[in-house]
């Protein structure tokens, strides 16, 4: 009998040890939140440190550069985009300069980066004045996509478009005219030009055709779409007439290709 309470005696005393073992925390726990801990506080001691050196005044802005503006000056960019020197690059929001610059009719484009550590770059395309629309004593001045880009007083040295009944004029949009259609041809026969190196003195709209002026008594008559898919054609033809000094007459493309040429303008 005593041998059977001797041996529940130490059963109970090993389910004790078992016991106090389980209740014990583990060590290695204690370990890993030790190294969270150190982890976090380096964490926190660096960012602190990088914060300070990207606020300190190696990154103030030094200088701004400007490419591929020729329309506006240098200075002019950057006033439109609102760039200074002297602040923090980090803190200048690129973004808003883009947008700022962006509100302008005559900058199609822009790209606004940083070049660390002290320089801001800025990067443009412009629109490039193509012809102008004639409005009340005005010239509204377009460029090669239809685009509004201003409104002027003076008449400018560019392809005139005459024929057509301007609805609306906001600068930085398409402009809009009743004769929809012919517009848009014609704004194509714009780009072809600029394509192919090709000056029209001014361009007369109408419902069928179009009357290009090379001179002022020197014009070709096509329909848009002829004239813009037969312009290399049309070029070695006013260079022949050239060399003949033929400066006056008038020149018809039809729908075939064909040309042909009368001495008298219209």
């Amino acid at each position: 009998m005593d041998e059977i309470t001797n041996f529940q005696d130490d059963f109970q005393d090993e389910n004790l040890k078992i016991d106090n073992i389980r209740q014990r925390p583990p060590r290695k726990k204690k370990r890993k939140k030790k190294n969270y801990l150190l982890r976090l506080f380096l964490l926190i001691f660096f960012s602190i440190l990088l914060y300070l050196f990207l606020s300190s005044s190696v990154f103030d802005i030094q200088e701004i550069t400007v490419e591929n503006s020729s329309y506006f000056t240098k200075e002019q960019i950057i006033n439109i985009a609102g760039a200074k020197t002297g602040g923090n690059i980090f803190a200048s929001r690129t973004s808003k300069m883009k947008e700022k610059l962006l509100l302008d009719p005559y900058i199609k484009n822009a790209k606004v980066s940083r070049r660390l550590p002290d320089k801001i770059n800025i990067d443009v395309q412009e629109r490039v004045e193509a012809a102008y629309l004639t409005y009340r004593s005005d010239y509204i001045i377009i460029d090669n996509e239809g685009i509004v880009l201003r409104q002027a007083a003076i008449e400018p040295k560019l392809t005139a478009i005459e024929g057509v009944t301007i609805i609306k004029i906001e600068p930085g949009t398409p402009i809009q005219v009743e004769e929809n259609a012919m517009m848009t041809s014609t704004i194509a026969l714009l780009k072809k030009m600029n394509e192919q190196e090709m000056y029209f003195k001014k361009i007369k709209v109408s419902s069928v055709v179009v009357k290009a002026y090379i001179y002022d008594s020197l014009l070709c008559q096509a329909s848009p779409e002829v004239l813009a898919n037969n312009m290399t054609q049309l070029n070695e033809v006013i260079y022949d007439l050239y060399k003949k000094g033929i400066e006056r007459g008038q020149i018809t493309m039809g729908d075939d290709g064909y040309f042909s040429f009368s001495p008298i303008p219209e």
